[in-house]
């Protein structure tokens, strides 16, 4: 099929796939996202799946999947299809930061998310001494796991909205840049 026949589709999505542990945030993030307001959230037992429009004829798809210890297994399930991944820290929470790095570490290792761009969100900056970002960049150890990727590690606050307009913005233009490379690189395939 040559490029010429192609149909432009009218609205662009990209699946973004959101993890991080439990109590990270990701939840409350996701409806900050959408709504804007305060929502009280519950731990995701399984997943939520939220479509947000990040600018003219471009649609991210959230899947914002649980991340207790017995959810976590899963997580690789949903990494098929990902042209972003968001993963979600609590920045003040020391004890489990090492905990969130080997997850990180393990989903990245996975083949079939292989060269897909990373938005890392610092969140809950609002917290007394929450790590800011260059110093989650450096503790998840971002420079050598993301090399071979775009990437870029966001403070944020679920709660005041702070931060997450940059995220968004930051996810799309990557997601975007992300799914033409795939374009180009289906189109030489065929």
């Amino acid at each position: 099929m040559g490029l010429q026949n192609a149909k432009p589709s009218a609205v662009k999505r990209a699946n973004i796939l959101m993890l991080g542990l439990d109590s990270a945030g990701k939840s409350t993030l996701l409806y900050k996202f959408r709504y804007k307001d305060d929502f009280l959230t519950m731990p995701t037992i399984g997943f939520n799946v939220d479509m947000i429009e990040a600018g003219k004829d471009f649609t991210l798809t959230f899947w914002d999947v649980g991340g207790q210890t017995k959810m976590r297994q899963f997580w690789s399930n949903f990494l098929e299809d990902t042209d972003g991944l968001l993963y979600v820290v609590d920045s003040s929470d020391k004890h489990r930061l090492e905990e969130s790095k080997r997850e990180f570490a393990r989903i990245l290792k996975n083949e079939s998310i292989k060269n897909v761009p990373v938005v890392v969100l610092a969140n809950k900056q609002d917290l007394p001494g929450a790590l800011n970002a260059e110093e989650i960049t450096r503790r998840l150890n971002m420079k050598k796991y993301c090399s071979d990727r775009n990437w870029y590690v966001q403070p944020c606050c679920a709660i005041t909205g702070e931060g997450l307009a940059e995220a968004l913005q930051r996810l799309a233009t990557f997601a975007r840049q992300y799914s033409k490379s795939k374009e180009t690189f289906t189109t030489l395939m065929e």
